[in-house]
């Protein structure tokens, strides 16, 4: 059975959890979590959404 769709409603904020299948490390190599920021930081600039951490 498919899940419901997600309502997002405007000007509420939301809270986005990074994970891993099986436990799995998200970061393999130390330089790869600022990356990872830095991706986010320009995704919240295009979609004109503030994210914080």
């Amino acid at each position: 059975m498919p899940r419901r769709a997600r309502c997002y409603i405007a000007g509420l904020p939301y809270h986005v959890i990074q994970r891993c299948n099986n436990r799995e490390a998200s970061f393999i190599e130390p330089k790869d979590y600022p990356f990872y920021l830095e991706l986010w930081r320009q995704t919240g600039k295009r979609y004109k959404v503030q994210l914080l951490h």
